[in-house]
């Protein structure tokens, strides 16, 4: 193999670059040092025939390109311009994988009129990725350790990017000794260095011969737990919510992952979590300092897992004032206290024209284990569709899982005094038991296109126990998001809920069924299907709904869309007659959540029904 000439070998993207800043170095100093001696700028035109990713790359970076138009170039610096073309053309498109380019620049000199450069541009054959020397130095395995808790050294291997007869370019080659290297720095080995990486280019083979050394440097591991910044709360808080222990391995996502519970806590205004390599470093020399035989050879240290956190301030009062299409105007007050009797409280006033509630609830630290525990109490008055029902409730909650997987259990003590039609009907008791389960499997959390969440019920008053009448319940809804194209998805909404017992005038009306409004049958007004009673709707044993919508997207953050809904609620399973809407809707994807505004028509109640709902609820 010949060796390489500046135009026929270049190892890594520095030789590159320096010979793209000395070009334009070179050129800019030479337009500026003649910009004053013209009177005024000279137009000119540019012709690249080239393929059409080459034509991009010389419209975007050449210089003869770049300066068209500038009233400072005159004759002679365009002149210059085209002498110099064909080395900066080589050059570029040299970053894209072809080595041995045919290049040609002219212009007729003796043209009269606008100047027109011609610019031919014809590739050849494209640099491919030929033999890949991956050397992964220091990774010893631990004898004292299952196969599966090993460093998987073949996936590393494995995932490199650039593989055998693939075009070789010079960002994918940046790109993929970034990667590779932060794939170790992020799990295990924090101090592993980039020792070697070289690119060797044949242009008569048309070959990349690659090489990339990386040296692992110690296993480190996380050490104890040390805390600043805490102040007003209790070191639990943040205790707790540690599952890293002393002796696991370094990890960029446990220390991620941990930050993100510790800032959805509300105690802090900001939260870091690192590890501490200070301790570390000041009794052996610095990483960058060190040869490889050093680094792979320094003894294993702890570092300690470090929690900086500002706290938000103790007490928090807000007020607002807002509308919902289903519950009509809304006022609302909120107080919060993030550290009475070692709790946290929030505790909400709403008055809304169809509902108003009253709620405080005291949140415990998250156990070791991961147990959210919470208790309650709450008032809510209701005038729903001639149905007057109020509600007092004191309940304990228990939450657990992750955001992918949530379950939770809650007990629930509540006295109800219902009316319909005007009429006092009923007073009820009940003490009943519910656990819950969600499955989330999302692109994302806040604006989902694809994947689905399911939410799942079950529970009831058993039991003869602070209730009057038994029943036993179980509901269930799911959320399908279906990507179509780039602009346009599907998604598909479902419920079912059924009740069992001996008497429905016993169970409490928010445990028994309704349809219709913003998040269900769209066209009807907030839970007006339902079984007739007195001129007013009532809940139901059963509950089926089901909802299509088609969206397209002009902008990204701008939407319409297409839908049709169907359900309804009844004492039967024969009663639950299909009420449909359809219509059309706007959808925005404000910073704070998806805004949906729809014109919805019932066909039922032969009606158009304006709905508007902010954020995706599961």
């Amino acid at each position: 193999m010949l060796p390489a000439s500046p135009a026929k070998k270049r190892t890594g993207s520095r030789i590159l670059a320096q010979v793209v800043a000395k070009g334009s170095a070179c050129l800019g100093a030479a337009l500026l040092s003649v910009a004053a001696q013209a009177a005024e700028g000279l137009k000119y035109e540019v012709r690249i025939d080239a393929p059409s990713d080459v034509r991009d790359l010389l419209e975007h970076n050449l210089d003869l390109v770049r300066f068209r138009g500038n009233d400072r170039i005159d004759r002679e610096q365009l002149q210059r311009l085209v002498r110099v073309a064909p080395e900066q053309i080589r050059t570029l498109v040299a970053t894209d994988g072809y080595y041995s380019p045919v290049v040609s620049a002219t212009m007729d000199r003796e043209a009269a009129g606008t100047p027109v450069v011609q610019v031919k541009v014809v590739p050849g054959e494209p640099v491919r990725v030929g033999e890949v020397d991956l050397s992964l130095q220091g990774f010893v395995p631990n004898p004292d350790q299952p196969a599966e808790k090993q460093f998987d050294v073949n996936s590393l291997k494995a995932s490199w990017p650039l593989k055998k007869g693939m075009v070789f370019r010079q960002d994918e080659w940046e790109s993929a000794k970034r990667a590779i290297l932060r794939s170790v720095v992020q799990t295990r080995y924090p101090r592993a260095q980039l020792v070697e990486s070289q690119a060797t280019v044949d242009p008569e083979s048309h070959q990349a011969n690659l090489r990339v050394a990386i040296d692992s440097g110690p296993e480190l591991r996380f050490g104890e737990l040390r805390i600043e910044g805490l102040k007003r709360y209790p070191d639990k808080v943040v205790r707790n919510l540690n599952q890293i222990h002393p002796g696991d391995y370094y990890s960029e996502a446990a220390l991620q992952s941990y930050q993100s519970r510790l800032q959805d806590t509300g105690y802090f205004a900001s939260v870091e979590v690192s590890a501490d390599t200070s301790a570390v470093l000041t009794e052996q020399l610095d990483a960058a300092a060190m040869t490889p035989e050093q680094n792979a050879s320094a003894a294993m240290a702890p570092l300690p897992l470090l929690v900086r956190v500002v706290e938000n301030k103790r007490k928090n009062v807000s007020a607002g004032i807002g509308y919902s299409t289903n519950t009509g105007n809304r006022t609302s007050l909120t107080y919060d206290d993030l550290a009475i009797f070692g709790l946290r409280m929030k505790s909400a006033l709403t008055l809304e024209t169809k509902k108003q509630t009253a709620t405080t609830n005291f949140y415990f630290p998250v156990t070791p284990e991961g147990y959210n525990d919470s208790i309650g109490a709450s008032f809510e008055r209701s005038d729903i569709s001639g149905e007057v029902t109020s509600v007092s409730s004191i309940a304990g909650k228990r939450t657990w899982g992750t955001p992918l997987l949530e379950r939770s259990l809650t007990l629930e003590l509540l006295t109800e005094t219902k009316t319909i039609g005007g009429i006092p009907s009923s007073q009820s008791k009940s003490l009943p038991l519910t656990y819950g389960v969600t499955w989330r499997k999302l692109d994302n959390l806040l604006f989902p296109t694809k994947g689905y969440a399911l939410n799942a019920q079950v529970g009831g008053a058993l039991l003869p126990i602070l209730t009057d009448e038994a029943f036993v319940r179980g509901y269930a809804r799911g959320v399908l998001y279906m990507p179509l194209s780039v602009n346009t998805n599907a998604i598909f909404r479902g419920e079912l809920g059924a009740l069992g017992s001996r008497d429905k005038t016993g169970v409490p009306a928010v445990y028994q069924f309704r349809a219709g409004g913003d998040q269900s049958v769209r066209g009807y007004g907030y839970q007006e299907l339902g079984v007739p009673l007195d001129g007013a709707v009532t809940g139901g044993r059963y509950l089926a709904t089901a909802s299509a919508e088609y969206q397209y997207w002009f902008k990204p953050q701008y939407g319409a869309a297409v839908f049709y809904d169907a359900g309804n609620a009844g004492d039967t399973l024969s009663a639950l007659h299909p009420k449909s809407g359809y219509g059309v809707g706007a959808r925005w994807k404000s910073p704070v959540g998806p805004i949906n505004v729809d014109v919805a028509y019932g066909h039922a109640v032969h009606k158009y029904r304006l709905h508007f709902s902010l954020g995706f609820t599961f």
